[in-house]
C-alpha cells in the first residue's frame, strides 16, 4: 500500500495483530465493520488462504461482500450456536472500555454479533482512546414510521440526561438519507460529552421507534491498539462482562 497516513498505519498494525493473536482453526468469528475490522479481515484473508480453516459473521454487507472477495467462508449467524470471537473497532473507546460505535451506520448487526461471541476483541489506533465519550456524535437507528416523533421523544430523554435543547441530525449519504442495511434511518445526536453512558443506552431502547444505539457498555473484552511505527498493543478491558 501507498500513501498510507500515519493512522492508516496504526489501524493496519492493530488489525493484523488481531488476526495473529486471536484466530485459530476451528474458529467462528465475527467480523466487524470499518476501516480497521476491514484491515483485520484482509489480514484474515491472508490467512486463510495460506490454508486458516475459520468461518465468519459479517457485521454488514460491505463486510460480506469484501470477505466473499477474499475467499473467507461465511455462515448466518442463525445456524451457529455462538462465535468464539469478534473482532470490530470502535469510533470512540473510553479507559473503561465503553464505545460508540455506529459512524458506518451498522451498529445493529455489530451489536447483535458482538454480544452473539464468547469474546469481543476491539481494535483501534491509537487516536480513538478518549478520556470521555460524546465528541463523536452518538448514532442511534431508528424505523422510518414515525421517525421525527422519535426523534422528539430521543430528545426530551436527553434532556433529563442533562442535555438541554440537543442537537440532532439526519444522516446523510450522496445527498439523500441514509438507510441502514436494516431499511432504518439513523439520526446522529451531538451531546459533547456522555455521563452515565450505561443508563443512557437501556433507557434510549426503551423509546418506541428506537432500534439500537450506539453505545457499547460493558461488550468489550480486550482492546488492540495499533501505533503508526508498527507496533499493537493488548489491554484487558476492565467493565467487560464476559
Amino acid at each position: 500500500m501507498t500513501d498510507l497516513t500515519p493512522q492508516d498505519r496504526a489501524k493496519i498494525a492493530a488489525g493484523r495483530h488481531a488476526a495473529e493473536t486471536y484466530c485459530r482453526d476451528g474458529m467462528r468469528l465475527g467480523l466487524g465493520s470499518g476501516t480497521t475490522s476491514h484491515f483485520f479481515v484482509r489480514a484474515l484473508g491472508e490467512k486463510v488462504k495460506q490454508g486458516l480453516d475459520i468461518v465468519g459473521v459479517p457485521t454488514s454487507t460491505a463486510t460480506r461482500d469484501l470477505a466473499l472477495d477474499l475467499g473467507i467462508p461465511l455462515v448466518d449467524l442463525d445456524d451457529v450456536t455462538e462465535l468464539d470471537v469478534c473482532v470490530d473497532g470502535p469510533d470512540e473507546i473510553d479507559p473503561d472500555g465503553s464505545m460508540i460505535k455506529g459512524g458506518g451506520a451498522c451498529l445493529l448487526w455489530e451489536k447483535i454479533v458482538a454480544t452473539a461471541s464468547r469474546k469481543m476483541v476491539v481494535v483501534a489506533d491509537n487516536s480513538k482512546l478518549v478520556a470521555r465519550l460524546g465528541a463523536f456524535p452518538l448514532p442511534v437507528e431508528v424505523v422510518r414510521f414515525g421517525h421525527e416523533s422519535t426523534t422528539r421523544a430521543v430528545r426530551a430523554l436527553l434532556g433529563d440526561f442533562g442535555h438541554a435543547e440537543v442537537r440532532t441530525t439526519p444522516r446523510m449519504r450522496d445527498g439523500a438519507r441514509l438507510v441502514t442495511d436494516n431499511g432504518n434511518y439513523i439520526i446522529d445526536v451531538h451531546l459533547g460529552r456522555i455521563d452515565r453512558a450505561g443508563e443512557l443506552t437501556v433507557e434510549l431502547n426503551r423509546i418506541p421507534g428506537v432500534v439500537e444505539n450506539g453505545l457499547f457498555v460493558g461488550i468489550g473484552d480486550e482492546v488492540v491498539f495499533g501505533y503508526p511505527d508498527g507496533r499493537a498493543e493488548v489491554r484487558e478491558l476492565p467493565m467487560a462482562t464476559a
